[in-house]
């Protein structure tokens, strides 16, 4: 008779183990790209800084003209912004930011504005801050 209920006790504490596994969200995954996107006083100046530091400017990512460029040195990638950011902001490129919207919403994350997540595809983003009040871009192209 003991023998029989220490194997349903032990069963039963595996499915509680397994529906707290199960029931608990999920990490976040597939960011494909992640740059820094600075707010830069003098977009010139931003340039020739970032040049001297290994930088290129990616083809087709802005201009000075433009106000905003994305500039890359290996796998590292800093976007300078002229007067279109009020700060600093990490900026982070899924494949799918739909599905990385859903699924930080289930860890109770607010987001701070939202572009796109209403349609079924195509561009879409969405701004949160994390606890120090750094503010995090996710941007679907």
């Amino acid at each position: 008779m003991k023998k029989k209920y220490g194997i349903v006790l032990v069963v039963a504490c595996l499915a509680l183990s397994l529906s707290a596994f199960i029931s608990k969200p999920q990490p976040v995954r597939g960011v494909d790209a992640f740059s820094i996107s600075l707010n830069v006083k003098n977009i010139v100046a931003s340039k020739a800084f970032y040049e001297k530091l290994g930088f290129t400017q990616v083809e087709g990512a802005g201009s000075v003209a433009q106000k905003w460029m994305l500039m890359e040195n290996g796998a590292a990638k800093v976007g300078l912004f002229q007067g279109m950011f009020p700060q600093n902001v990490i900026t982070l490129n899924p494949s799918d930011a739909r599905n990385i919207h859903k699924k930080i919403m289930t860890h109770g994350l607010k987001t701070t504005y939202s572009s796109g997540l209403d349609k079924a595809e195509g561009p879409a983003s969405f701004t949160l801050s994390d606890p120090d009040g750094n503010t995090i871009l996710v941007d679907q192209h």
